[in-house]
């Protein structure tokens, strides 16, 4: 699977932008939120979460949807919008002004502060009070990438190094390492969680048994990793 940008907020090239989808799909609702994925059946299967947090809702990496502001009322009073990968800006902006509040980024994130018309706001640890801690991922000139995670609940919320779709897994896999970081996978940064939870960028999340996924993810991503390329290399070609 490519890094490369997702579009964002032009209504081209997969963003929903202002010609937004009425045709999303609900994944891994929980008490403490919700996701989303605004068009099933696109490959890259992008997904957005909203995260409860005393009644304030934080959005991440959304992809809008024409029942987007339905399905946040519901849920509580939209506090910011996150963004926590540099090119899944996405539909944040818009979001983010229609509700009157901030794209909040990593400080990991500030170089694409520019990227936004809503006002933008930086955090270091934590996302304002809201128990999630940002882990930073991947950083260097091509790829900043930073998770949370809320260690009561076991929540984790990890935007592209793991994934749940085709590409992401290898055989035997419920969640796995993107392609690009399995001969490096990120065990130093997100080696030492035991998420009861993993929410992910692109597909459904994990919630059962999602330790033991998780570790085999990491544990098994190396390895693993000739028999998936060969997989994803023979699908491109129709072989």
């Amino acid at each position: 699977m490519a890094t490369t940008r997702e579009d964002g907020g032009d209504g081209s090239g997969g963003s929903d932008g202002p010609g937004r989808s009425d045709g999303s799909k609900e994944i891994d609702r929980f008490d403490g939120g919700v996701g989303w994925i605004a068009e099933p059946d696109e490959d890259l299967q992008r997904a957005s979460h909203a995260l409860v947090v005393d009644g304030d809702v934080w959005v991440i990496d959304p992809v809008d949807t024409a029942d987007l502001d339905r399905r946040l009322d519901e849920l509580g009073d939209v506090a910011g919008v996150v963004v926590l990968l540099d090119r899944h800006e996405r539909d944040a902006d818009a979001v983010a002004r229609r509700h009157d509040v901030a794209v909040h980024l990593p400080h990991q994130l500030h170089a694409i502060a520019d990227d936004f018309d809503a006002r933008v706001e930086t955090f270091e640890t934590e996302l304002a009070d809201t128990g999630y801690r940002s882990v930073p991922v991947v950083t260097n000139r091509l790829w900043r990438e930073v998770a949370l995670y809320e260690e009561n609940e076991g929540t984790l919320v990890v935007p592209e190094a793991f994934g749940t779709i085709d590409p992401f897994r290898a055989s035997g896999e419920r969640l796995g390492v993107h392609p690009a970081l399995r001969l490096v996978p990120p065990r130093t940064a997100l080696g030492g969680l035991r998420p009861e939870r993993v929410l992910v960028g692109h597909g459904a999340g994990i919630s059962e048994d999602a330790p033991s996924a998780f570790q085999d993810a990491l544990d098994g991503a190396r390895s693993r990793a000739p028999g998936l390329y060969l997989r994803v290399a023979r699908e491109a070609l129709g072989v």
